[in-house]
């Protein structure tokens, strides 16, 4: 077995998954084969990865996070590095999928029931990460504080103590009370949790970090726990996929460009790190628009991502009243493109006979494409190469979706993948819609469809600043964290 530290933090959204993305490139950098895993995550952002030893499947979804991590140890990602995925559909279930493969719907209080049997899938990935490996970085859900949920435990501490894995906390200094958040969860753990953290480090420091010297002070006083490192605002982070939603109540307007894209921030948002492309641009300002503010007039192009409830999300998108947005935007000339779910809700409708998604079982489309969508118990997961008809450019991307798509509008299809075409064109060239997913991450795509808008874009190599970004954030993290002492401790 391979030896293993794990990143738990003192809340959500503390940095953990950067944290080990640049633990990983860090490790790999020192010549370590190294991965990463996580037991459980909550995340609509979705990747396909591989299912080992079954040749006949397309792929299987685990988080974008992990996907992320993967690529920062420099191997192809596997279902086993995020065997318990849960996908929000309503504000009080999920769809769960295990080791890639979906295996129902639950509500919250039902799938702290499942957990149990969770577990031995999770040991079973662990098992199977470990193999071959050096090092393995874990990283955790939420925080082992919620000793309310303690006893049914898979992401944290209950991973933690069956697994034998040396424990580092992260606290983030950023939202304040880092040193009552760190000294807090001292106090409230029980004594078998306690004794796996073998320390702590602050992310998100801004400023002189001396400054912090009492602070560490304080916290060994409360805790007995050494600090292994203060985490400056690491601003390489914003060149790396995002994997929750969260983060998008935090993004403003940038400084005003050639093109601005308008992004609808949808009740169950999917998938939308897709956008994260044209955000690297220099001459694109992409705005996510949150509920119950219109849709930009200025905008050139809008477009609608991937969601994983499209008719609960098309319901909302009119309840804004950003159905009137878009048609207006239309008709002044504007350009959209829907991704999965997205491209969906452009068309006349979408049915649900099965109920798949949710108690309503049809809605009315947003009509801008001449499809209709038809929801199917069939999910399709897999990583693709395709070509854009308009471009008869290479394109590259994954679906992950539930329904099929059929109209009028399918004729002038937006790409062909593996030799079957996908997506449609409305009759003006306007409007496109596509299942693909990873769409403007293509850079010879993306150059000419920005080119088609009157403005000049291409010259990102968008996976190569990815690879800079997790270079440097390695490289940060070496100055600041004492990295031999957090690979030291790993058993």
């Amino acid at each position: 077995m391979a030896k293993a530290i794990m990143l738990q933090g003192t809340g959500s959204d503390v940095g953990k998954t950067v944290l080990v993305a640049g633990l990983c490139r860090a490790a790999k950098k020192r010549g370590l084969t190294v991965r990463p895993f996580k037991p459980q995550n909550m995340s609509n952002n979705a990747a396909v990865a591989d299912i080992p030893g079954d040749n006949k499947a397309g792929g299987g979804e685990i988080g974008r996070a992990q996907w992320l991590q993967a690529i920062a140890c420099g191997v192809a990602p596997s279902v086993h590095m995020n065997p318990v995925l849960l996908k929000p559909q309503t504000d009080v279930g999920a769809q769960v999928i295990v080791q890639g493969k979906v295996v129902g719907e639950a509500r919250a209080r039902d799938y702290q029931a499942m957990k149990g049997r969770l577990m031995d899938a999770v040991l079973d990935s662990w098992g199977k990460v470990s193999e071959g490996a050096d090092l393995v970085i874990v990283e955790g859900a939420g925080s082992p504080a919620e000793i309310n949920l303690r006893s049914r435990d898979i992401a944290n501490m209950g991973f933690a103590t069956r697994a034998d894995v040396p424990v580092v906390l992260v606290g983030d200094i950023d939202r304040g009370g880092v040193i009552a958040s760190v000294a807090g969860t001292h106090l409230i753990l029980p004594e078998e949790d306690r004794r796996m953290i073998v320390g702590y480090l602050i992310n998100k420091f801004r400023g002189d970090v001396s400054l912090f010297d009492d602070g560490i002070r304080s916290i060994e006083t409360f805790t007995g726990w050494r600090c292994f490192g203060v985490v400056p605002w690491l601003k390489a982070a914003a060149r790396l996929p995002s994997e929750d939603s969260v983060v998008l109540e935090r993004l403003a307007s940038g400084e005003t460009r050639a093109l601005k894209v308008a992004v609808p921030v949808l009740g169950r948002i999917a998938n939308f790190d897709d956008l994260d492309p044209l955000k690297a641009e220099p001459q694109v300002e992409v705005v996510f628009v949150p509920p119950g503010k219109p849709l930009p007039a200025d905008a050139g192009l809008v477009v609608i991502p991937g969601s994983k409830s499209t008719i609960g999300d098309l319901l909302k998108f009119r309840e804004n009243g950003w159905d009137r947005d878009l048609l207006a935007h239309h008709k002044r000339g504007g350009h959209v493109v829907g991704i999965c779910g997205g491209f969906q809700m452009l068309g006349r409708a979408v049915r649900d006979p099965d109920g798949i998604e949710g108690s309503v079982t049809e809605a009315e489309g947003l009509g801008l494409l001449d499809v209709e969508t038809v929801m199917e118990p069939e999910k399709t997961v897999r990583n693709v190469s395709a070509r854009s008809v308009q471009f008869d450019l290479p394109l590259e991307g994954y679906e992950i979706h539930l329904g099929r798509t059929t109209g009028p509008d399918t004729l002038r299809p937006s790409a062909v993948i593996n030799g079957v075409e996908d997506g449609a064109v409305s009759a003006d060239g306007k409007v496109i819609g596509t299942y693909m997913h990873g769409l403007f991450g293509a850079d010879g795509f993306r150059a000419a469809y920005l080119a088609s808008l009157g403005v000049s874009g291409g010259g990102v190599d968008y996976r190569a600043e990815v690879e800079k970004a997790l270079d440097e954030i390695a490289a940060e993290l070496e100055i600041n964290l004492d990295c031999d002492a957090i690979f030291g401790l790993a058993r």
